[in-house]
């Protein structure tokens, strides 16, 4: 044991000490303490013998502290206060009551499952601190590799990656998203074909941010024979959304993820080929999650489960 951390006195003399201290009467402080008051009074006494001081004043009608015996309770009490807090904040990480759980997300997780969540999980463990981040689906990959993530909720690239166990969410059909003023936003609720898309511009996000949906995207224009004219690669996927807005282009988007946008955006689905969207969450595994991260991964497979 290092020095610093080497004691001359055990445990139980401070919480006899302190009982006596607050109860100035050494019979009513063996009685809470459940031992016998000769053995109360050795104890005390090895303390005083090994702080080097009369800790008490005692005579036959009344036990007062001396000076080095309050100034002693001063600093004694705070210890033992934290060590039972140290015990309770222990037993509430080993029960997932209490932590901290680092989570990653992508756009599309934010705008469908992930608030559900969220709100879930914050009502049924309010002692557990989560530390949220947008962040692209590769580099998701690398943090959780890097131990650096506890979770992540992303898109899954075209084979497994080393380490990650996925748990799939969300798997939809994109559609397009039109600014409210493109001609073909007019009739809303008919299917598009790509094809009908030949001289729209497109705002998509960068290829290595998720190039597995990157390269399905342009799977799905190749087999409706359109060669995508991309106008803007831009990131995060709000950005995006906000340049269709501005009518600089249309955007690939699934019917959840576009639920709640303004109306100053269309929502056409597409007829024929079409990329599809599948959203997971990770994490790292072995080990086993901890607590706190398996009540969150707990949680998020409930609340999906009842959105289904």
């Amino acid at each position: 044991m290092p020095r610093e951390y080497q004691f001359p006195y055990e445990l139980r003399h401070l919480v006899y000490f302190l009982e006596v201290a607050r109860q100035l009467h050494f019979r009513k402080a063996a009685e809470a303490l459940a031992v016998a008051q000769p053995a109360l009074s050795r104890q005390i006494a090895q303390l005083e013998a090994v702080v080097g001081a009369e800790l008490f004043v005692r005579s036959r009608r009344r036990v007062e502290l001396t000076p080095a015996g309050r100034a002693f309770a001063k600093r004694i009490e705070p210890v033992l206060r934290s060590l039972a807090a140290a015990g309770r904040e222990v037993q509430a990480l080993t029960r997932g009551e209490e932590g901290h759980v680092r989570v990653a997300f992508t756009g599309l997780a934010m705008a469908t499952v992930l608030p559900g969540i969220l709100r879930e999980f914050s009502r049924r463990f309010p002692g557990i601190r989560l530390e949220l981040n947008e962040s692209p689906s590769t580099a998701q990959l690398v943090a959780l590799q890097a131990g650096e993530l506890g979770c992540g909720f992303l898109h899954p690239g075209s084979t497994p990656t080393p380490g990650i166990r996925t748990r799939l969410l969300l798997r939809e059909r994109n559609g397009i998203l039109l600014p409210a003023g493109h001609p073909l936003a007019k009739k809303e609720k008919s299917p598009l074909k790509l094809q009908q898309l030949a001289d729209t511009p497109f705002v998509l996000f960068p290829r290595s941010h998720n190039p597995s949906f990157y390269d399905r995207v342009l799977s799905a224009c190749a087999n409706a024979g359109l060669t995508p004219r991309i106008a803007e690669e831009i990131w995060p996927r709000a950005n995006g959304i906000g340049l269709v807005r501005a009518g600089l282009g249309a955007t690939f988007i699934t019917p959840s993820e576009a639920k709640n946008l303004p109306g100053d955006v269309v929502f056409r689905p597409l007829a024929g080929p079409a990329p599809e969207s599948s959203l997971v969450i990770g994490w790292r595994q072995p080990p086993a999650p901890e607590p706190a991260l398996a009540a969150f991964l707990a949680v998020a497979s409930e609340t999906v489960a009842t959105l289904a």
